[in-house]
């Protein structure tokens, strides 16, 4: 089978990547720059603007299943940079696979669809999409998981991914950050500390694309035109999960703790001064961050192991230690 990975020299592409290759299938992967230590695996490369159909027309040609990975993610940004990878490059791509007949299109979402607004504890696949999003983000991924799913049909089979807080060897955004601040002296609690949270180890995220990938036949499969949130099943109370990873690593932990509703007024302020004086990098802390390490958000896995096939590869303790492991090795 040939498979095309956007986003295949990230995180979670690259891992998606290394998977397809162990199953034998022949690899192709877009980038906005070049990854030989990718190519070298048995992968092709190719430098794409995702935004380009011209360009992408030639390369999705004889596709047999598409994995749409590559996003801009954050939680600051214009709202024309996020708008134009994640909206734009989403539909490019998508008309494209439409028109080259890419019969499986296997899109990466994200859990902050639904928003973080309130407290969700075993979330079901129903949940609604967020009315309101403050952040270009979610905002951005929203629009484009809808623009996925609606081309569920005759022409093309979707589905939407929505690994939730992947973590593990590799990571180059989520816990990078929250060590250098334990290095730093300078991590701060949000919260009580009581939120569960669903986190994803990074084999258990990609693998959930592959099981998408053999679960999706046509457009008339269960996971057709459905979006499927991921986790390890195992949610964990977020912060003493972050205690133990900086622990181990030999590193004090959060030297601050703050009310939501106190951290929600720094957010605002943050991000009012980053808007007004136009300053550089992101804010420290914003309303998407306070909001998001502070509420439980733990959903349902049940939708995703019935219709996909989902199984846990890695298991928290196992993906916990891996990754403290390689913690230590990049420090």
């Amino acid at each position: 089978m040939k498979a095309l990975v956007t986003g295949g020299g990230g995180f979670i592409g690259r891992r998606i990547v290394e998977m397809l290759l162990e199953q034998g299938h022949e690899v192709h992967f877009l980038a906005r720059s070049l990854y030989p230590e990718v190519e070298a695996l048995g992968a092709t490369g190719h430098v794409i603007d995702i935004r380009n159909p011209t360009a992408l027309i030639p390369v999705v040609k004889g596709v047999d299943v598409l994995f749409h990975v590559a996003s801009k993610a954050g939680v600051w940004g214009t709202k024309e940079a996020y708008y134009s990878t994640n909206v734009e490059g989403t539909r490019a791509l998508l008309d494209a696979a439409i028109a080259a007949h890419v019969p499986r299109f296997i899109y990466t979402s994200t859990p902050s669809v639904v928003g973080y607004e309130s407290d969700i504890i075993n979330g079901q696949q129903d949940l609604p999409y967020a009315k309101h999003h403050r952040f270009h983000y979610p905002a951005s991924k929203t629009i484009a998981e809808k623009m996925v799913l609606a081309a569920n049909g005759p022409k093309i089979a979707t589905v939407a991914i929505r690994p939730h807080l992947v973590f593990g060897p590799g990571d180059n955004h989520t816990l990078p950050g929250v060590v250098s601040r334990a290095q730093a002296n300078k991590l701060i609690q949000v919260g009580d500390g009581s939120n569960l949270v669903d986190v994803t180890y990074v084999d258990n995220a990609a693998g959930a694309h592959i099981d998408a990938m053999h679960a999706l036949k046509d457009h008339t499969s269960a996971p057709a035109g459905r979006a499927y949130f991921i986790g390890n099943d195992e949610p964990v109370v977020l912060w003493d999960w972050i205690g133990t990873l900086v622990h181990a690593l030999g590193l004090p932990g959060p030297r601050v703790k703050l009310p939501l509703w106190f951290a929600t007024i720094l957010g605002t302020l943050f991000e009012w001064v980053w808007t007004i004086f136009r300053l550089d990098g992101q804010p420290r802390i914003t309303r998407m961050i306070a909001a998001g390490v502070a509420r439980s958000h733990c959903y349902d896995m049940e939708p995703a192991k019935r219709d996909l096939g989902y199984t846990i590869r890695v298991n928290m303790e196992e993906g916990t230690a891996r990754t403290v492991a390689w913690l230590k090795e990049q420090r």
